[in-house]
């Protein structure tokens, strides 16, 4: 099912409108539907079992308390099965344990061994110790009424307790059965009845179900107590609070009742239980200590109604709590903010180290403040927070994944080949600033612009089919872009035989010494064009394709960069007069062209350049459609011979050579 839920979710995240998927808003739906989902699967008692592993774990790691100075257990072991030569026992030997017992006043007697069939020798003697004021009996109730055990005959009911215990799905004991009720009358358990037996009085009733004994008031549990949800909870059941893992209390055996060898102060006042703690006859039952046991794994019966017993009387005259539990809203209340936690922390860990350290963290506060709870007595839901801060975490991480994976695919598909790895990696790193509702949001940039086209194209087109004219094109289209690239500006359209390209965006420029090595980058990158031009034209004039030549404008200014279009198309537009004026640059005189390739560059460009470069003024231009006149600039190479990668028109010694050209040809 969880699966199911992830395929469906990330389906969901894929659909989601950018302009929503926000990462609060990412954050808001998966804690939502994911937590929807715990507390259902909750609701539903699937994590039932991972709640009570949970409980188990707590009941092992808390300290034990000492024995019960109020109770003794007599056990019958294997030893003494042998010592009699037969099981079951006869009355007479239960009846001799008895009157061995009262010699020495208890308090109460309980014999949790089913005596409703006469054993010979020995049974009118039993049952004139069972009829003693202090004797509790025992009778089983059975899942029917065929299954049930009496008490021995003519036992008043005061004197008779049920002794079924109730285990959970797994088999453990966790509960204490303390009442039953049915049309005919009310059972009351059999360490209820020791625990009555020994305050001299029965419990009261309360009006709104709950029962006193003592100081104690015990509340029923619910179906959904704690990290319950579906158990039965007919008659009158409590947590059951073990005090030791092992004995709660003194242990003497049969025979040593039998044989007077037990200190009369260990019965004196007391609790005295008797029961077989023998494997062979099977009255074992799982605890939660169980599952950490390496020997001896299960409880004997005896000793699970001596725990139950100190429990109630421990409650009833030391005022010791019970467990309690939170309403169904504050669990659910709990549960949500553990799941709120996980969420946030998922958005705010964003590597990976700080994320695992983080959540267990969280992991190990959730455990620690649930159990610090249950030494409080308070048994709250901690499978289930957990489950869900690491799922809504999880799927948080899930969906900030996709939703970067969209952000990737915006950028790409705007940038992605049309800009360097350095340009693509910087553009990546800057997302969060860079997209807005699934846009490059426009921002003003100091950029360079570089503009390039072939000379005469139509002209060459004419002469050659287009299959031919393609391959050739893709091979010269090519080699610029990876100038480009290499010189860390993006492609920002073609234009059949020409490319626009621009340095400097999307990354804003905040100094000058930036914006100056953009500048640098997009002239060299035009004179590595010319290098990169020549040498395709070698290899053009052996294969017998067209040999042409170039014109490049440059132009440094101010734009406005960002997406541009509508719902379906998207494209990252530069615009601005900067554009037009290196655009017209490029265009200028197109006849006018003494190398292969013609590098035109205004003033606002020269600026940047540090005398890096050879040039010729070519004087203030009228350029087609600007009133405004533009100092331009021809570059001619590298103005260090050392560091020259190319020579365009064998420059002279000095960096500028003026021409004045007023008139505008075009």
């Amino acid at each position: 099912m969880i699966v199911w839920f992830r395929q469906v979710f990330l389906r969901w995240c894929n659909f989601l409108p950018l302009s929503t998927s926000t990462e609060l808003g990412v954050l808001i739906l998966t804690g939502m539907s994911v937590t929807g989902l715990v507390l259902g699967t909750r609701q539903l008692g699937q994590l039932e079992s991972s709640e009570l592993a949970v409980y188990d774990a707590m009941v092992r790691v808390r300290s034990e308390t000492d024995v019960d100075s109020r109770l003794l257990i007599v056990a019958i072991t294997e030893a003494d099965i042998r010592t009699q030569k037969r099981w079951p026992f006869p009355d007479s030997v239960y009846a001799a344990a008895l009157s061995q017992l009262q010699q020495h006043q208890p308090r109460a007697v309980g014999l949790d061994i089913l005596r409703d069939i006469p054993a010979e020798p020995g049974h009118d003697a039993l049952m004139k110790e069972l009829r003693r004021s202090n004797v509790i009996a025992i009778q089983s109730l059975g899942n029917t009424p065929e299954e049930a055990i009496p008490a021995p005959p003519k036992l008043p009911s005061d004197r008779v307790g049920f002794s079924d215990l109730i285990t959970d799905t797994d088999g453990v004991i966790r509960r204490n059965l303390m009442f039953v009720s049915d049309d005919a009358a009310q059972y009351v358990s059999f360490s209820t009845r020791l625990a009555m037996q020994y305050l001299n009085h029965s419990s009261d009733r309360l009006p709104n179900g709950d029962f006193v004994l003592g100081k104690a008031v015990f509340s029923p549990l619910r179906s959904n107590s704690g990290g319950y949800q579906r158990i039965d909870a007919a008659g009158e059941q409590i947590l059951l609070d073990y005090r030791s893992a092992q004995y709660p209390s003194e242990v003497v055996t049969l025979s040593q009742v039998l044989q007077n060898q037990v200190n009369p102060a260990l019965i004196k006042d007391r609790v005295v239980l008797i029961g077989t703690i023998a494997p062979s006859v099977k009255d074992l039952f799982f605890t939660p200590f169980s599952a950490a046991a390496r020997a001896n794994s299960k409880m004997p019966g005896v000793v699970v109604h001596a725990q139950m017993v100190s429990q109630t009387l421990t409650a009833a005259l030391e005022g010791r709590s019970l467990f309690w539990f939170w309403s169904e809203p504050m669990e659910v209340l709990w549960i949500v903010s553990w799941a709120i936690a996980g969420g946030l922390l998922a958005g705010w860990s964003q590597r990976p180290f700080m994320l695992a350290l983080a959540g267990t963290g969280l992991l190990l506060l959730l455990m620690g403040a649930g159990y610090s709870l249950f030494l409080h007595q308070a048994w709250v839901p901690i499978a289930a927070p957990a489950i869900a801060a690491i799922a809504v975490g999880s799927f948080t991480i899930t969906c900030q994944i996709q939703y970067a994976r969209q952000q990737q695919q915006i950028v790409m598909k705007l940038l992605g080949q049309q800009t360097s790895p350095e340009i693509a990696s910087a553009l990546w790193n800057s997302r969060d600033r860079l997209l807005q509702s699934g846009r490059l949001a426009g921002q003003t940039l100091t950029v360079t612009i570089l503009f390039i086209d072939i000379r005469n194209f139509s002209g060459i087109s004419e002469q050659h089919p287009p299959e031919v004219m393609m391959g050739w094109l893709n091979e010269y289209m090519s080699s610029m872009t990876q100038a480009v690239h290499q010189h860390h500006g993006i492609i920002n359209k073609f234009m059949g035989d020409g490319l626009m390209a621009v340095f400097g965006v999307p990354v804003p420029r905040l100094t000058i010494a930036e914006i100056a090595e953009d500048a640098r980058q997009t002239v060299a990158c035009a004179v590595e064009m010319g290098d990169r031009l020549q040498t395709l034209n070698q290899d053009w004039q052996q294969r017998g394709l067209p040999v042409v030549e170039m014109r490049a404008g440059i132009f440094t200014g101010d734009v406005m960069a960002g997406s541009l279009g509508g719902k379906n198309r998207l494209e990252y537009a530069v615009i601005g007069d900067s554009v037009n004026i290196a655009a017209r640059l490029e265009a200028w005189q197109k006849d006018k062209q003494t190398n292969q390739c013609r590098i035109l560059i205004a003033r606002e460009t020269l600026d940047h350049l540090q005398e890096q470069f050879y040039v010729e003024s070519w004087g203030h231009l009228q350029l087609r459609g600007r009133q405004s006149l533009v100092e331009v600039f021809q570059v001619l190479g590298y103005a260090d011979s050392s560091n020259q990668l190319s020579e365009l028109d064998q420059p002279q010694p000095q960096l500028y050579r003026d021409r004045l050209i007023t008139e505008d040809p075009n």
